[in-house]
């Protein structure tokens, strides 16, 4: 089981690495998509920061089980709000975030089956 843990954890962490990265070289596509849901441009290094934290969350997570634990219900709120954030403007393409979402849950239940 534990595996499994390392390596959704690891995939995940590695996807925020790059999405927060995006945001903080202002990616068009991920500006694009901050313009839709209305978030200000000038705060996407909030956003960058969190991810970013939710990936060293997650990895240093797999050592000191009560920190990953945190970072699952981190990044799964985090990407609960960006599937609200689409669904509060009608834009019903929210594949990215509802799969991120998935992901950090099976991250966050699989960390947790394997303490």
């Amino acid at each position: 089981m534990f595996i499994a843990t390392i390596i959704v954890s690891a995939v995940l962490a590695l996807l925020l690495v790059m999405s927060g990265r995006g945001k903080l070289v202002k990616d068009p596509m991920q500006m694009a998509t901050m313009q839709k849901v209305g978030f200000p441009e000038d705060k996407l290094w909030l956003l960058a920061v969190a991810e970013i934290a939710g990936a060293i969350g997650l990895v240093v997570g797999l050592f000191w089980w009560p920190l990953g634990v945190a970072a699952g219900i981190g990044v799964a709120a985090y990407f609960v709000g960006a599937v609200i954030a689409h669904a509060r403007i009608g834009d019903w393409k929210f594949t990215a975030p509802a799969a991120l979402l998935l992901l950090a849950v099976g991250a966050l239940v699989l960390r947790l089956l394997s303490v």
